[in-house]
C-alpha cells in the first residue's frame, strides 16, 4: 500500500459512524483497558496482510473491528525497551532500559501506578523482562526490587523473559507449572482475572505480554504441523503464531461473554520488527528486522479494538508505543503529574474519536549507536548516530528505504538533523538523570545479567536446568 497522508487515509478507509468520545467523569464510567503485545512479531506476519502461508482470522477479525495502523512503531528495535515504552511514556533510553535485559529505573513512573491510583485493579501476565535479567524466561522471584509488583501491578504471574511451551509462572511469586501453549496460558490467566474482577467497583487494567515468537521455537504438534513444507525452525516458528492468533479469539470472545467487550479497550501490538532467517520473511518486504532501525525492525503490526468507541479503520498514522499511556492518561482523566517529564508520546485519542489529524511530533529511534528520527513522511537513518552521516527516506514514495535522499535535499536534511540532535541531547540529559527530583538516577542502575548467574536464583538452577529451554541456553552458552 503507498502510504499518503493521514488525513486523506482516514477519510478514504474508515467505515460507518464514528462514536463521539466524552471523558468518562466517574470511575465506574472508566473503560477497562487491555494491552496485548507479541514478541518479535513482525509487520508482515498476519492474515490482513496477505501473508503467504499464516493465517490470522482472529486478528483478522480484531483489525476489521477496530483501529488497524499501517504505520505503527515500536519504540525500539529491541524488546525490553519497547516494554519501558509502554510502561512510561517516554524514549526507553530515558529510563536507562537501552537494551534487552536492561532494568526499568525504579524513579519512573507507569502506567500501572497511574491506573491504581485512579481506581483500576491491576494486573500482569506473561513475559515481563524489565528486572534486568537476560536468558530464558523464569519465574519472577516474590522480593525482586524491579519486578511487576514494584511497578503498579496488584496481581502478576509473570515471567523474566520469553517463554514457550509448558512454562512455569511466578504468581507474585509463588511458582506454578502450567501445561500448553504459552500465548493461551496466560490468556486463560487474564481471563480468570476479568472473571474475579467484572462485579466489583473497580475498572481492569490487565497486561498480557506474550512469549511468542521468540526463538527458541517449540510449537504444538498440531499448530506446527500447518507447516510440513516449511523447515523445522520456521514450522515452529510460525505454529506458535498460531497458537497466538487462536489465544487472540479466546480473549475477544470472553469479553464478549462476560458483557465486557463494548468497555473495554483492547490493544494489540508487537515488541520489535520481525526476525531474519525465517522463511517466508516476516517483515512484509519492509528493509531490515529485529535489531535495525529500518522499518522492517521498527514498524510491526498494531490494533485498537473498542467497540462503544472505535468503528472499523485503517490508518497510515504515525503512531508508537509511547503513546500509548498518554492515550489512556486522556480516557481516563489522569494528570499530567502521573508522568516523568518529559513524555515522548502523544495522545492518540483525536484519532479513536475518527477526526482527520496528523502527528504533530516526530518519533525518535535510538538502540545502541544506531538511530533514527521520522517527521511525517520523512526518515533519517543513523546506523552509527557519532559518526555524523545520515541517510534521508521519503517513506511515502519508498516505503522500502532503497532511494537515500540525503544528498539530495541537503536542506531538508539539515531541518531533520537538527531536530534529531536536539531530542537526542534532551535524551542524553534523561539518561543521566536530569528529570528525576534528585537530578541523578537512584540507586544506579544494574548491570544486565543472565540470571543464571545471579546469586538470587542459585537455589533454583539444580531444579531448572533439565527444563528444555534452559538446558539449550546453557549448552549454547558453554560452546
Amino acid at each position: 500500500m503507498t502510504i499518503i497522508a493521514t488525513r486523506t487515509l482516514v477519510s478514504i478507509l474508515c467505515f460507518g459512524a464514528v462514536a463521539a468520545y466524552t471523558p468518562p467523569g466517574q470511575a465506574r464510567e472508566r473503560p477497562h483497558i487491555v494491552l496485548v503485545m507479541a514478541d518479535d512479531m513482525g509487520w508482515g506476519q498476519t492474515g490482513y496482510r496477505g501473508h503467504p502461508v499464516l493465517k490470522t482470522p482472529n486478528l483478522d477479525a480484531m483489525a476489521a473491528a477496530g483501529l488497524r495502523f499501517e504505520r505503527f512503531y515500536a519504540a525500539s528495535a529491541v524488546c525490553s525497551p519497547t516494554r519501558a515504552s509502554v510502561m512510561t511514556g517516554r524514549t526507553p533510553d530515558r529510563t536507562g532500559v537501552l537494551s534487552f535485559g536492561y532494568a526499568l529505573r525504579p524513579q519512573e513512573k507507569t502506567i500501572a501506578q497511574a491506573l491504581a491510583a485512579a481506581g483500576y485493579v491491576t494486573g500482569h501476565f506473561g513475559k515481563w523482562h524489565l528486572s534486568g535479567y537476560s536468558g530464558p524466561g523464569v519465574p519472577v522471584l516474590a522480593d525482586d526490587p524491579r519486578g511487576p509488583g514494584r511497578f503498579g501491578f496488584e496481581e502478576w504471574l509473570s515471567v523474566t523473559n520469553f517463554f514457550d511451551q509448558d512454562p512455569q509462572l511466578s504468581r507474585r511469586g509463588a511458582i506454578e507449572k502450567f501445561q500448553g501453549d504459552s500465548s493461551e496460558v496466560i490468556v486463560g490467566e487474564a481471563v480468570k482475572f476479568f472473571e474475579r474482577h467484572r462485579g466489583g467497583e473497580r475498572p481492569m487494567f490487565a497486561v498480557v505480554w506474550f512469549g511468542t515468537p521468540h526463538s527458541p521455537f517449540r510449537a504444538l504438534d498440531a499448530d506446527r504441523g500447518l507447516f510440513g513444507e516449511l523447515n523445522r525452525e520456521s514450522a515452529n516458528h510460525y505454529g506458535e503464531l498460531v497458537a497466538l492468533d487462536r489465544s487472540i479469539g479466546t480473549l475477544r470472545a470472553a469479553l464478549r461473554k462476560l458483557e465486557m467487550a463494548d468497555d473495554t479497550m483492547l490493544v494489540f501490538c508487537s515488541d520489535n520488527g520481525g526476525l531474519p532467517r525465517i522463511k517466508p520473511a516476516t517483515t512484509g518486504g519492509l528493509r531490515g528486522h529485529k535489531s535495525s532501525v529500518y522499518e522492517g525492525g521498527l514498524r510491526v503490526p498494531a490494533i485498537i479494538e473498542w467497540p462503544a468507541v472505535v468503528r472499523p479503520c485503517v490508518t497510515e498514522y504515525p503512531a508508537c508505543t509511547t503513546d500509548i499511556f498518554p492515550t489512556v492518561a486522556e480516557i481516563v482523566g489522569l494528570k499530567a503529574d502521573v508522568f516523568v517529564q518529559p513524555v515522548d508520546g502523544t495522545s492518540l485519542v483525536p484519532l479513536l474519536n475518527g477526526q482527520a489529524v496528523e502527528r504533530s511530533t516526530p518519533l525518535g529511534f535510538r538502540y545502541g549507536a544506531k538511530a533514527a528520527w521520522i517527521d511525517g513522511r520523512y526518515k533519517l537513518v543513523m546506523t552509527d548516530r557519532t559518526s555524523g552521516s545520515y541517510e534521508m527516506y521519503d517513506l511515502a514514495a519508498d516505503p522500502h528505504e532503497e532511494h537515500d535522499l540525503a544528498e539530495m535535499q541537503p536542506e531538508r536534511l539539515a531541518q531533520l538533523r537538527n531536530a534529531f540532535l536536539a531530542w537526542n541531547d534532551s535524551v542524553e540529559q534523561s539518561f543521566a538523570g536530569r528529570d528525576y527530583p534528585a537530578g541523578r538516577v537512584e540507586p544506579a542502575d544494574p548491570e544486565p545479567r543472565r540470571w543464571h548467574e545471579s546469586e538470587e536464583y542459585q537455589p533454583y538452577l539444580p531444579g531448572w536446568r533439565d527444563r528444555w529451554e534452559v538446558k539449550s541456553d546453557l549448552e549454547r552458552q558453554s560452546r
